[in-house]
């Protein structure tokens, strides 16, 4: 895969630690294509897009998580990484792949979609990765470090207390959304609960045309 292989080189990604990754990668790739219309995990109609609009844009923020992750871990506690609303696990299997040196832990209600993020991690060998059939309201608060979603809808005051409410003390919310217009608008809706947050701009390879932002969000 071809594609693949330059979108990680444009990400950054060391190039001796290309190979292993994409092989994950390819996997997981394959994984989404065999089951995609029996659990409707991903939206794309062929394999270039589910490289394009769903991994490389899932791994635009690799860097940024790992940052993030690596400030957690300051106080010498491994850091636990959180993908809320995992789906067909994305962000969150591509960011396992990237970043095996943190734990991982795939929230997602749908059971059946749950047994496909445990079949990945296994055919994968994902060691660093946890499924849990939860809701985001289900998850014992202060459970995480990080915590990444992709898919969610606008936020609204009930779903950022409820997402709020998983991480820790100091912990973050990294939320993947796209024009700034309407991130702006969103943030204002919920200005009460979020005064301060901060937007970092993310370049999704082969995908210049659009914009994709990551907004960070502290528990205080």
């Amino acid at each position: 895969m071809e594609l693949l292989q330059q979108g990680l080189v444009a990400l950054n990604f060391c190039q001796e630690e290309i190979p292993s990754v994409q092989e994950k990668l390819e996997g997981y790739i394959r994984e989404l294509m065999l089951f995609n219309a029996a659990y409707d995990l991903v939206g794309a109609d062929n394999q270039d897009q589910i490289i394009v609009n769903h991994i490389l844009d899932s791994l635009s923020a690799w860097s940024l998580i790992k940052e993030l992750a690596l400030e957690r871990e300051a106080g010498g506690k491994q850091a636990l990484i959180a993908d809320i609303g995992s789906g067909g696990g994305l962000p969150g299997i591509p960011l396992a792949i990237a970043l095996p040196q943190f734990q991982f832990v795939l929230v997602e209600r749908m059971s059946k979609r749950c047994a496909f993020l445990e079949n990945c991690a296994a055919v994968l060998g994902l060691r660093n990765v946890r499924v849990e059939n939860l809701q985001a309201e289900q998850v014992e608060a202060g459970s995480f470090d990080v915590a990444t979603f992709r898919a969610f809808r606008p936020l609204d005051k009930k779903m950022i207390r409820t997402l709020l409410r998983t991480i820790k003390q100091d912990g973050i919310l990294a939320a993947y959304k796209a024009k700034l217009e309407s991130i702006e608008s969103e943030m204002a809706a919920i200005s009460s609960i979020v005064p301060d947050y901060k937007i970092k701009p993310l370049e999704v390879p082969f995908l210049e045309d659009r914009q994709r932002h990551l907004v960070l969000i502290q528990h205080s």
